[in-house]
């Protein structure tokens, strides 16, 4: 990738992902991911954040500085806005070109330093709204934002230039296209394409921490911000406040999703497979959007995170196995539970052979999320005809409640629709 100038003397560096490898060795990136550090020529030289372990991002990072007439050896200050790995993993190869270089961090990131890097030397602990001069009138305001998404995470600020480099926060998955790195040079179906891979990035890595990313945005909210540098993502100058739209509404979906249902179904003999065919005839039937996904299926789940994210309700079609639930759908609960999918519908049905007890296990893995469950629908073997009825009943009426208090529309008016 090519350097990108975002203001006098500012450059972004740093390398795009392809879609070999897992994101955090679980999310799959189909369209890659970038990886955004920033360079700051003043008085004094600055990084912010590095990239990710690798000869090839290392020398293809140590490029990009080189060609705006920098090396890693003449740097002198780095601030580690997080501590995460794709974001500092070129720190021992750093260090050693330049073991004079000053480190800047918050106080919950030394002691990681010094863990994952051995680095404890020349490194300066910072608190909420301390600031760092670099000559020429340019000062940079360092605000704690912990878990967003780690405990140790920080944001900057550059008050002169007003832009908030904010590391994981706003961020999303997807490689920048090429010769592209702002808001104002996306396409509209480039955009999105971003826009759905924010949602997924938010769902797979920000949405356990929620209340988090609220208290993040009520503390920026009273900053003049310019230009927003995430280290994914687009960089946003001309609309920064589309992407903090897009956080602001993803955080109200933990409250309360769209008018939308994400159906999760899994089937060992095809005969809880036999109900989900009348489950989505009622959904088509009735005319609310959806998703489906079956279970198992690894690479999808991703995905899947994300649509429950958005949908008020979920349908689960899970057999019993030996007593409990079907294993791969208890996987896929156990990442919904960490995921803090709270506060939805839910509407479950499956088949048992000798005996039930999917639902008893569901119940207890769920109990944190505030989901209001209907009356599930269990048979023995193959659906009946009363058993299908039944379902349909149900579906019917968690639509009904959905679309209560909406005035029967299916998009809501408000905020950002995903």
């Amino acid at each position: 990738m090519k350097q990108f100038q975002i203001a006098e003397n500012t450059w972004k560096i740093g390398t795009n992902l392809g879609n070999e490898e897992l994101f955090e060795g679980i999310w799959p990136t189909p369209d890659g991911v970038s990886i955004n550090a920033y360079l700051i020529k003043e008085e004094k030289t600055v990084l912010i954040d590095l990239v990710k372990k690798g000869r090839q991002f290392i020398d293809c990072y140590e490029a990009e500085l080189n060609a705006v007439g920098v090396s890693l050896k003449n740097i002198d200050y780095l601030i580690l806005n997080h501590m995460e790995p794709d974001h500092t993993g070129a720190m021992g190869e750093l260090f050693k070109l330049n073991p004079s270089l000053r480190i800047f961090c918050t106080k919950k990131a030394a002691p990681m330093l010094k863990a994952f890097y051995g680095i404890e030397e020349n490194v300066t602990t910072v608190s909420d709204g301390e600031t760092l001069d670099l000559g020429n009138g340019r000062v940079l305001t360092f605000f704690e934002t912990p878990n967003i998404h780690w405990p140790e995470t920080m944001m900057t600020y550059d008050n002169r230039e007003k832009i908030l480099f904010s590391c994981d926060a706003f961020g999303s998955y997807k490689a920048l296209p090429d010769g592209k790195a702002f808001d104002d040079e996306i396409s509209e179906e480039e955009m999105k394409a971003f826009q759905a891979e924010t949602l997924r990035y938010y769902a797979n890595i920000v949405s356990t921490f929620t209340p988090f990313v609220l208290n993040g945005l009520k503390k920026l909210s009273s900053l003049e911000i310019r230009i927003i540098a995430p280290s994914h993502g687009i960089i946003w100058r001309e609309h920064p406040e589309t992407i903090v739209g897009w956080y602001t509404k993803l955080c109200g979906l933990a409250t309360r999703g769209d008018c939308r249902i994400t159906v999760i179904w899994s089937s060992m003999y095809g005969n809880t497979e036999s109900m989900l065919e009348t489950v989505l005839k009622t959904l088509d039937e009735e005319q609310i959007p959806y998703s489906v996904y079956k279970v198992p299926n690894e690479p999808q789940i991703s995905y899947l995170l994300a649509d429950c994210w958005r949908s008020e309700g979920i349908i689960l079609g899970m057999p019993t196995y030996e007593y409990r639930m079907f294993p791969p759908m208890a996987h896929v609960l156990d990442l919904i539970d960490r995921s803090h999918i709270k506060n939805r519908l839910v509407f479950r049905f499956g088949s048992y052979g000798w005996s039930g007890g999917a639902q008893k296990q569901l119940d207890e893995i769920t109990s944190k999320l505030n989901w209001t469950f209907l009356n599930p629908v269990e048979f023995q073997g193959s659906p009946k005809n009363e058993d299908r009825e039944k379902a349909v009943c149900e579906v019917k009426k968690l639509i009904s409640e959905i679309k209560g208090g909406r005035n029967g529309e299916v998009t809501p008016k408000e905020g950002y629709s995903f």
